[in-house]
């Protein structure tokens, strides 16, 4: 059979005749319609959710022990919690392990202050204050021999002055450019 014609022979099927609009109260048939000019039913709800439901009052016994813990003094209510542990052999609770976590500032929580070495300086940088004009030359060729610039580009960078010559430099290397500029008629610091 094709399509159309199973379709033809669906639509031919007699149908039960609907009376109103579809709604979802027409698929339940023990509801009943309900007076719209009666006032909604108002439930008791409690304050808070408890889970378990509704707890019996404590016994008497229960009652003359809080009011017996509630008259010890301080010192005595601190010790009642060790000895309870003791006597109903509860497990000892292991510390938390905070390693590694971000807390915040502790401020004075936690015990003494360890002090911060403030980490040596690595790495230099070698600045050219000023040149004496007569040795411009001899300093443009030191400058084009430790930064591997054109003859252009180091002269540009010569009459800059005062500028960085190099960046991130051990000490040593950062002295022996030093040393050099000053053979050549220039001074340079290490910063």
């Amino acid at each position: 059979m094709r399509f159309t014609t199973l379709s033809r022979l669906i639509c031919r099927l007699p149908r039960p005749h609907t009376r109103g609009p579809l709604q979802s109260r027409a698929f339940q048939p023990d509801v009943v319609a309900r007076d719209p000019k009666a006032n909604p039913i108002k439930y008791k709800i409690p304050q808070f959710y408890d889970p378990y439901g509704p707890r019996p009052p404590p016994s008497e016994k229960i009652v003359q022990l809080a009011d017996r813990i509630g008259a010890l003094s301080e010192e005595e209510r601190n010790q009642i919690m060790p000895t309870l542990a003791e006597r109903l052999k509860l497990p000892k609770l292991q510390p938390i392990s905070t390693e590694g976590m971000d807390l915040g500032p502790q401020d004075g929580a936690a015990g003494p202050k360890v002090e911060e070495k403030k980490a040596e300086k690595t790495a230099f940088d070698v600045k050219l204050e000023k040149f004496d004009a007569a040795a411009k030359i001899k300093v443009i060729k030191e400058v084009r021999a430790f930064t591997n610039l054109g003859l252009k580009e180091a002269k540009d960078l010569v009459e800059k002055a005062p500028v960085i010559l190099k960046q991130g430099v051990t000490k040593e290397e950062a002295n022996g450019i030093i040393e050099k500029l000053k053979a050549a008629g220039g001074v340079a610091v290490m910063e």
